[in-house]
């Protein structure tokens, strides 16, 4: 080989390997998102998924037939491996409910029982309400309990902290001698919106029915509760648990064009609560998830490892679905490169939380220069969620999608959480920042380090 040619090659190859990430990836990467903001067919089926099938609680029709729609639009979008993976998942059923004010006033208050209480008895129980704004309080007072129901009126800090009120309160309360107990929403805003959720009892505590009032009548009941006003209540709850039913979580990839073994996960939960549509928490980030992987299809890019959409179900009320698909790919789980997650809304995306080695950091911060244009370029730690977290407990890094969060909390788990709150450009931004970041990392030379 001739001198000259032996330099050329050797600035080829240089000039191959010495690329950057951003380099490499900026075509791809820009395709993607100028598809994407152009693009309504995420934005439609969104609608449809939410006005067609409404709340999606697990066991329900309503979620099974959400899922049988979806996989059978995979199957016309020509995606691979479309199937819906039995998992067993418990179901709670709301059915009648109310709380009325009956002293100093009377007034029907907004509610919304608790997923997985129990009903109160046949009349419903009417009893004198004793206000606390903490477990520090009701500690103190705990021998004004019995008897009566109890209301915890606290303020909305952080979701992490607030929410033990709701998970934990019916047992903390019956531990006192309470026959029913009741919160204030979780929620950092409110238009006399209830937010509901998941609770559960202590074995060693007696169970008692547990609910949700607005932010505006638990502050109204512990301002009256602090002028010394005897509170007299009407708690009516036919909630109840029945056996347990079938349900799927939804798969279907892109293969790996020569990794085909390896895996990169995008998802979200396909479940809701029984109110409102889901279309925040979590129809959105399920179909963002979609629409990324259908999009990296039509735009013709063929990553060296698979992509793959999962949808879990039951994240909502029981985790039955995230822990299913470990146990179901335990084989795989090795391969697993990367599982991200979206379950935050669809707000402005911010970029995304990682928990992996620092390795792996490393090139992820690389990949978010992509995301610059969209604004999506923050990364941060973190990146454990509900449903990815199984997969990170067996090595696997998690990414999660970070959004602008600032109204996520005033929809969350209620009535409110429609169609008309997702603002299709907010909304496609979050599926490019999911598409870019899950074809790039399926299309390294060398996969994430552990």
């Amino acid at each position: 080989m001739n001198f000259k040619l032996f330099i050329i090659l050797c600035l080829i190859t240089a000039s191959l390997f010495g690329k950057s990430i951003k380099d490499k990836y900026s075509d791809a990467s820009l395709r993607i998102i100028s598809h994407a903001l152009n693009d309504s067919t995420a934005y439609n089926r969104l609608g449809y998924l939410c006005d067609t099938f409404g709340p999606r609680l697990s066991g329900s029709k309503n979620l099974e037939n959400a899922i049988n729609w979806i996989l059978k639009e995979m199957k016309k979008d020509g995606l691979t491996k479309v199937q819906g993976e039995r998992v067993k998942v418990p179901v709670w059923i709301r059915n009648e409910e109310s709380v009325t004010l009956l002293k100093p006033f009377k007034k029907n208050l907004s509610m919304l029982g608790l997923g997985g209480s129990i009903a109160t008895p046949r009349g419903g129980i009417t009893a004198e309400l004793m206000v606390v704004n903490d477990w520090e309080e009701l500690e103190e007072r705990g021998n004004e309990a019995k008897g009566k129901i109890v209301l915890f009126n606290a303020p909305f800090t952080t979701y992490g902290e607030t929410v033990g009120y709701r998970y934990s309160g019916a047992s903390a309360a019956a531990n006192h001698g309470a026959i029913a107990s009741m919160i204030r929403s979780v929620g950092s805003w409110s238009m006399d919106t209830p937010h509901t959720g998941v609770m559960a009892y202590k074995d060693e505590n007696p169970k008692i029915p547990h609910a949700a009032l607005t932010m505006e009548d638990a502050m109204m009941l512990g301002r009256l509760h602090d002028r010394g006003e005897k509170i007299i209540i009407k708690l009516d709850m036919k909630a109840k648990m029945v056996a347990d039913r079938w349900s799927r979580n939804v798969v279907c990839e892109i293969r790996g064009s020569e990794f085909p073994d390896e895996i990169v996960v995008v998802g979200g939960h396909i479940d809701s609560w029984d109110v409102g549509q889901g279309a925040q928490d979590d129809g959105g980030g399920c179909i963002a998830s979609w629409e990324a992987v259908r999009l990296i299809k039509e735009l013709g890019l063929k990553p060296k490892r698979t992509i793959r959409c999962v949808l879990w179900t039951n994240e909502e009320n029981g985790g039955k679905g995230n822990k299913a698909y470990r146990d179901m790919h335990a084989d795989e789980l090795d391969k697993h490169i990367l599982a991200i997650e979206s379950d935050g809304g669809v707000f402005s995306p911010k970029g995304f939380g990682f928990s992996g080695s620092e390795s792996a950091w490393n090139t992820v911060e690389e990949i978010h220069e992509l995301l610059v244009p969209i604004g999506a370029n923050n990364l941060s730690k973190g990146g454990r969620a509900a449903d990815v977290s199984p997969l990170n407990d067996e090595g696997v890094p998690v990414m999660s999608l970070k959004v602008d969060g600032s109204k996520y909390f005033w929809y969350h788990h209620t009535n409110a959480d429609t169609f008309d709150k997702i603002d299709f450009n907010e909304f496609n931004r979050c599926v490019a920042t999911i598409a870019i970041m899950a074809y790039v990392v399926a299309d390294l030379e060398k996969p994430l380090s552990r």
